[in-house]
């Protein structure tokens, strides 16, 4: 296998992120770059990653996507075409290939290969690792410890081997994945998912983590995201970014409406490192849109008042 070259683009982590999950499934049909949201997003969404694709990819080449797990309605060469236009209209902004997610799981079958040959020809930026096991086996006696430790450390450092600074490799936790230790030993809620990160954060593989991001939500009614927030930072060091989530909650929160959106955001700004992630940036909720049911657009908007950023007033076309 060769290792995906430099020669993608990437120029290191935009300083104060604002990582944007784009929906592939949710994306409109275009026959030209230029009719794509993708190439129309406002520089504020500095970070996006492309959702999703297989960690089992079979990719044959000559951009043909049918096997990728992306669920774009165009040909591959329009979703390289509209990478290259986003990156020429905003220059600051990095695009990165999500692979995992909820769905697609077959990590025993990775094929980093297809992987890295994808990045090179769609000139993305880097990965976003998306690993969610559905039974991380965690033990939260005493020092938390979890069956899928050793996996996530693998999959840190094949990914990083596969894909050399200065491209990028990102990481998503789950909303309790740093709970479980210290003053967070009892914070709730508690559940399988609770410590699940803590390992991978303080260990040598963690140095390969260009941005860590909290998937704060669907924790439930007593999930309380600044406190994920906290406990994140207790571990990781690093670029960090609060994740929010279009509405609405399938597990009873948290709901994140605009107010809410863009003062956690004004929180997070606090830290020289901190950043938000928003997921799915097409989602749309049901009822009438407003602030208290907001769109991934009016949610985008909010997170980037919030972050101190420019050009908010900014939306997609």
């Amino acid at each position: 296998m060769t290792d995906a070259k430099a020669g993608t683009g990437a120029q290191g982590l935009p300083a104060r992120p604002l990582l944007v999950y784009h929906d592939s499934w949710y994306e409109r049909p275009a026959t030209g770059p230029a009719a794509t949201t993708l190439a129309t997003l406002p520089g504020y969404m500095n970070l996006v990653a492309l959702s999703f694709v297989r960690p089992d990819a079979t990719y044959p080449g000559r951009l043909d996507l049918k096997e990728t797990g992306l669920q774009y309605g165009f040909p591959g060469t329009v979703l390289r075409d509209a990478i290259a236009l986003l990156k020429q209209r905003q220059p600051g902004t990095r695009v990165l290939l999500a692979v995992g997610g909820a769905n697609y799981a077959n990590w025993d079958a990775l094929n980093l290969d297809a992987l890295v040959r994808l990045v090179q020809d769609l000139g993305v930026d880097g990965i976003d690792l998306d690993f969610e096991p559905v039974s991380p086996g965690c033990s939260v006696r005493g020092r938390v410890r979890c069956l899928s430790d050793a996996m996530w450390l693998d999959l840190v450092a094949r990914f990083r081997a596969a894909f050399p600074r200065p491209l990028l490799l990102t990481v998503p936790g789950w909303s309790i994945g740093a709970y479980g230790e210290g003053a967070f030993r009892d914070a709730q809620p508690r559940g399988p998912h609770t410590g699940s990160i803590l390992n991978l954060l303080r260990s040598p593989q963690a140095a390969a983590i260009d941005l860590v991001s909290i998937m704060a939500y669907e924790g439930g009614p007593t999930f309380d995201p600044w406190q994920a927030w906290q406990a994140y930072r207790q571990v990781w060091k690093g670029p960090l970014a609060l994740g929010v989530q279009v509405p609405p909650s399938q597990l009873g929160g948290p709901t994140y409406t605009v107010p809410l959106a863009e003062q956690l955001a004004r929180n997070v700004a606090q830290d020289p490192q901190g950043g938000m992630m928003l997921y799915p940036l097409l989602g749309r909720p049901p009822g009438t849109l407003g602030p208290d049911n907001p769109d991934g657009r009016l949610l985008a908007q909010a997170l980037c008042r919030g972050l101190g950023l420019d050009g908010c007033a900014e939306t997609l076309r």
